[in-house]
Parts: structure tokens; sequence; C-alpha cells
């Protein structure tokens, strides 16, 4: 009996999936059939239809377990402690001094290199 469940349950996904599929492909068709309209009212189309496909979507099963992690991801984000600003500012600068060294370095071992190289082939 579970297995007629799921397998009826199957079909509707890939139905459901289907019509994801088919209202992307009208956006992008649509999109380039309309290009001689503003850009404004492409935009607005292409986002309803987006939503009405991402709609369908989160119908399946799939789009319910992706919701589920979505939902779940945005927790933990909120368990992060995140830099203050004086921190993020001098791990920045910290960042930026380092990258200027190695550079000047790089760049005297280029010029020494070069010049060797330019002693030995004349």
């Amino acid at each position: 009996m579970n297995a007629k469940a799921e397998n009826k349950d199957s079909r509707l996904d890939i139905l459901k999936w289907s019509a994801a599929a088919i209202l992307v492909a009208v956006a992008v068709v649509g999109n380039q059939y309309f290009s001689a309209e503003p850009l404004l009212y492409r935009v607005l189309g292409i986002v309803v239809l987006a939503v009405a496909a991402s709609f369908v979507a989160l119908q399946t099963a799939k789009g319910g377990a992706f919701f589920a992690l979505a939902k779940e991801a945005r927790t933990e984000i909120r368990k992060v402690v995140w830099p203050t600003r004086q921190e993020t500012t001098q791990t920045t600068l910290i960042v930026v001094a380092v990258v200027l060294v190695m550079a000047l370095l790089l760049w005297g071992l280029d010029s020494l290199l070069g010049w060797l190289v330019s002693l030995i082939v004349g």
C-alpha cells in the first residue's frame, strides 16, 4: 500500500517539475519574443513566472526538503557570532598590509631575476 502512495506522489512530482520547467521555458522564450517591449515589463514577467515556478517546485518532495534546509540554514546563520566593526577593520588592514609586502617582495625578486637574465643573455 505504501509503494502505491509513493508511486503516485512520484508521478505527481514529475508533473510538478515538468510544470516548473515549462514556466521557466515560457519566461525565457517570452523574454526573447517580447524583446521590443520595455525592459521593465519583461523583467516583471520573468519575476512573476519565476515565483510561480518556484511555488510549483516547492510543492514537490525535494522542494519541501530544500525549503526545510533553507529554514535550518537561516537558523544556523543566526547562531553565528559575527565580528565587530573594529575586528573587521583590523583584519582588513592586516590583509592589505600583507598583500602590499608580498607585492613588493615579488616585484623585487622579479627585478633581480630580470637583471640577472639580462646579464647572462647580454
